[in-house]
Parts: C-alpha cells; sequence; structure tokens
C-alpha cells in the first residue's frame, strides 16, 4: 500500500476514509440576509475554509445560483437573496441539515 492510499487525518485508507463526511456534519452553518447600499447579499458562515477551499464552494454556488459573489474572510458572500437555495444545495453536497440555520 503507497503512502498516498492512505488518508493523513484518519490513518485509514482513502476508500474508507469518512474524515470530508465528519467534517461536513459537525460544522454549524450560519445562513443570513444583509443589505448594503440597497441591495440584498446572502452571507454564508461557519464553513471551517481549512477542511473547505472557500473559493471552490463559492464557484460552484455561483454556477448554480447564476450569480455574483466572493469568499472572504472565512465566509461566502453572494448577491441577490439566495438563503432557502443555498441551504438546499449544502444539504446535497453532504452537510447536515441539521446544523445549517437560515436567518
Amino acid at each position: 500500500m503507497a503512502f498516498e492510499e492512505i488518508c493523513p487525518r484518519c490513518g485509514l485508507p482513502k476508500e474508507l476514509c469518512v474524515c470530508q463526511t465528519i467534517v461536513k456534519e459537525q460544522q454549524l452553518i450560519r445562513i443570513r440576509l444583509e443589505r448594503r447600499r440597497g441591495h440584498e447579499v446572502t452571507i454564508i458562515e461557519g464553513l471551517d475554509p481549512k477542511s473547505i477551499s472557500l473559493k471552490e464552494l463559492a464557484s460552484q454556488l455561483k454556477s448554480k445560483l447564476a450569480c455574483g459573489g466572493t469568499a472572504k474572510e472565512g465566509r461566502i458572500e453572494l448577491q441577490g437573496d439566495h438563503r432557502y437555495k443555498v441551504r438546499e444545495i449544502l444539504i446535497n453536497l453532504g452537510f447536515s441539515p441539521d446544523n445549517i440555520m437560515v436567518e
């Protein structure tokens, strides 16, 4: 068994590794709406930037929601009110619905 086939976090073979699933289930994600200069901005906070690439997730969300946005300061900002759509997308990506709070 080569070194690349073993997960560095849990020490299990990559086929049996559940690190990403555990990380996704343990995060408490907060989705809220802000108004800035008369526009609505959806803010997604609580994602761990060490375990999940915020830029990649922001890119996926922007593509699926057809909106602009950015990933900065440990959070994702999307143009427009997409709170409930973001929740459904995150659930489909494997995040626990119990840990996603929509405000």
